[in-house]
């Protein structure tokens, strides 16, 4: 008898704990073997589409039929319920809290109304509501606003598009911001669906097609959340401006040279130049821009859900997210990272305030220099430091996050614009002089938002008016014309 046998025998309970440990040692080893084929199988089932999507199509719902993780992240951008020291997803009322712009934006639509961006989701309603769009507008301004908009442009061609009224595109462009802004419908890649970034790249001498998928991740972003501009000769066709480079020197050297202008101010007769939301252009100079960091690794952080890592899209500011965002580079306690923003941020705040304060001033006193007999060949130089103030302090304000993905440069350039205006005020108190005019001269009440419209004889009951009767008898319209269109699209 051997040594094993013997054993058994004495001991038999040795016997059952090999058995019993032989089964757990199986079960186990089946259960990893089980996991590992599921995790497989749902990698190989995450593009694999269960009903084909059209090269244009535009309804987000329809995309999340074959990408369900997504499109379940993206309608969390309907949540408006965060708000950060300066932004978040909830909407506010720009020019209540900032009566100043008020006056910087007089005899332009953003003196009647300008509020925080909400999601993506309410891209569509929120151009509808304002007031900006009670104003004659070419369709140019729903280019970044609807997943419709490539759909549109490869029917008629984005230079016949950008010539349409606004209002005549309305019932062609419902769908909001979505999937196929930025994807290939089969394949998921990104794409640019937008001509006028590949057109700025070329003009650069750059192929936007040779850019790696790191430099896309941003790339889909600065579509849109870029400085442009209406240029053609209609002055409806979406142009950026990087032709001389991305600096504010550089694009203010470049609108200067074509003489181009947004608007005249009502008060000072400035030809303004009204930055649009330059945040690619911002996010590039800044640290993280410099690192290579792309706008999704923080935006849109990646998430797991079994063995599927897919991309969050959920867009939103990290600081409602910073365990899945900063924290995935950074060791520091969220409540640090959040100081650390907000110090940056409070700090560019007070030069933004200082610059406005002394730009409204200016106006203001150019105003009573031209209503005191001032010439032109007197005011020329006074509202050239003028333009240029107000759009160095425009572009480092109206892009999303300015002063953290880039304080030095935000700094930088609210420097120069306070140097500018306050410079334009020197002159113009020797010409108020001259003019026997006494100074300082007087400055309005101009402590809210109601105070500044009613000093600018703006009728804002009225507009508010026309819009409501606007929502309630075209936009009905607009809506019943699209369901039957997408009906069609059913069939």
């Amino acid at each position: 008898m051997s040594k094993f046998q013997k054993l058994i025998t004495e001991k038999p309970w040795v016997a059952w704990f090999l058995f019993l440990g032989t089964i757990a040692v199986v079960f186990l080893v089946g259960l990893f073997g089980a996991s590992i084929l599921e995790r497989r199988t749902e990698s190989v089932q995450q593009f694999q589409l269960v009903k084909t999507i059209p090269d244009w199509e535009p309804r987000n719902e329809v995309w999340g039929e074959n990408f369900p993780r997504e499109y379940q992240t993206y309608l969390k951008t309907r949540d408006t319920s965060f708000a950060s020291k300066y932004n978040g997803s909830v909407m506010i009322d720009e020019l209540e809290r900032d009566p100043n712009m008020v006056i910087l934006w007089a005899g332009y639509a953003f003196s009647h109304d300008y509020n925080q961006s909400r999601g993506h989701y309410y891209a569509v309603t929120d151009i509808r509501n304002t007031l900006r769009t009670r104003v004659k507008q070419p369709a140019t301004c729903w280019t970044c606003k609807s997943t419709d908009v490539p759909r549109v442009m490869n029917e008629m061609g984005a230079s016949n598009f950008y010539k349409q009224p606004w209002k005549d595109m309305g019932s062609q462009i419902v769908n909001p911001i979505g999937c196929q802004d930025c994807h290939e419908p089969n394949t998921m890649n990104l794409r640019i669906t937008r001509p006028a970034l590949a057109e700025a790249f070329s003009r650069m001498g750059k192929d936007i097609k040779n850019s790696t998928q790191q430099e896309m991740r941003s790339l889909v972003c600065a579509q849109c959340h870029v400085e442009y501009y209406f240029g053609g000769e209609d002055h409806t066709y979406l142009t950026f401006p990087w032709d001389d480079g991305f600096t504010v020197e550089d694009m203010e050297k470049y609108y200067d040279e074509i003489e181009h202008k947004d608007f005249v101010h009502a008060l000072s007769k400035t030809p303004i130049i009204k930055a649009q939301h330059p945040g690619y252009e911002i996010f590039k100079v800044g640290i993280h821009g410099q690192r290579g960091v792309s706008c999704a690794d923080c935006h849109m952080p990646y998430m797991s859900e079994g063995s599927v890592k897919f991309t969050d899209h959920h867009m939103q500011s990290p600081l409602n997210n910073i365990s899945r965002s900063c924290a995935v580079c950074h060791r520091e306690s969220e409540e640090t990272l959040m100081s650390n923003v907000y110090e940056r941020q409070d700090k560019n705040k007070e030069l933004q305030d200082l610059a406005e304060g002394s730009l409204v001033k200016a106006h203001i006193e150019a105003k009573t220099a031209w209503d005191n007999g001032a010439t032109e060949t007197q005011m020329k130089p006074i509202l050239t430091l003028i333009r240029h103030a107000q759009w160095r302090w425009d572009f480092a304000t109206a892009s999303h996050g300015a002063s953290f993905h880039a304080p030095l440069e935000v700094a930088r350039i609210l420097g120069t614009s306070i140097k500018k205006s306050e410079e334009a005020r020197v002159i113009l108190s020797k010409l108020l002089t001259e003019l026997k005019v006494s100074t300082p001269i007087q400055m309005p009440d101009l402590t809210t938002k109601q105070k500044a419209q009613e000093y600018l004889k703006l009728d804002i009951q009225k507009f508010k008016t026309e819009k409501k009767e606007f929502i309630s008898t075209v936009i009905p319209e607009w809506d019943r014309q699209a369901a039957d269109r997408e009906k069609k699209m059913n069939q």
